[in-house]
């Protein structure tokens, strides 16, 4: 069972999780971590950089990237990450990588990726968050519980959650490349955070239900060192919620 952790608000949240990536980068000054965009890693981010820790040697790899938004566009995930991630963490742009930036054919981003990865030695903690239709990164319902980094087609759900960014639902892309489950499950350590009670269903089934490829986070099950971070909001239909905050409440001495 995933470590599940019930907390107030999001800003609680960002210090749990940023303190998680603190000591993991306390131990390895080059550490590679692993990126998720959107709103939800927003605090974590936020608390990151109030602690004040040289991150210039950190290495990163984005979760995923849109297909088809022009060189610079606000909203490809390249120009989040740096607005959001490289900038603020004061980390090396040129250490930071998101899928299919290598400038090689599309085709083949997904195996250059996923070798850039390996050849960075894997990602030591992966930043999840999670989607109404329980998608990690851009992996849809019946994604592959074993996939590989590739090109996927996102779901009118997905485009329609991600509509706020853009001026329109016509400019949200219907393409991206993303980590896939596989990939994820590779990394060492994986701190999931969700929020609100609209991620609540999601968040039961990828805790407590079945692993199907039709919910896509309960693939976090399969993974020995998980955090799922969540608000009273998002934890609201966790069959198991009092004994999740029992457990935290009471974790042994070497476990705070």
């Amino acid at each position: 069972m995933a470590e599940v952790v019930i907390v107030r608000d999001e800003e609680e949240a960002g210090r749990l999780a940023s303190a998680q990536i603190a000591a993991v980068v306390g131990q390895k000054p080059d550490a590679v971590l692993g990126f998720a965009t959107g709103s939800t890693p927003l605090s974590t981010y936020r608390a990151l950089a109030e602690r004040r820790l040289d991150l210039s040697a950190v290495r990163g790899f984005a979760l995923d990237e849109y297909i088809g938004l022009p060189p610079g566009h606000p909203e490809s995930y390249r120009a989040v990450i740096t607005r959001e991630v490289v900038e603020p963490l004061g980390l090396d742009p040129d250490l930071v990588r998101v899928p299919g930036d290598d400038g090689g054919p599309l085709a083949q981003a997904g195996e250059s990726y996923e070798r850039a990865i390996a050849e960075a030695g894997g990602v030591d903690l992966q930043i999840l968050g999670i989607g109404r239709t329980g998608h990690i990164g851009f992996n849809e319902p019946g994604s592959s519980l074993a996939s590989p980094t590739r090109i996927k087609t996102l779901t009118e759900r997905t485009r329609l959650d991600n509509a706020r960014f853009f001026d329109s639902l016509d400019d949200v892309p219907r393409h991206c490349i993303t980590q896939g489950l596989g990939t994820i499950l590779r990394a060492r350590r994986l701190v999931l955070l969700a929020f609100g009670e609209a991620k609540a269903e999601a968040v039961a089934g990828a805790v407590e239900g079945p692993v199907t490829s039709s919910l896509p986070g309960s693939v976090i099950q399969l993974h020995p060192e998980v955090m799922v971070i969540v608000d009273e909001a998002a934890a609201s239909r966790l069959a198991h919620a009092d004994y999740h905050r029992f457990a935290w409440e009471n974790r042994l001495d070497f476990e705070r």
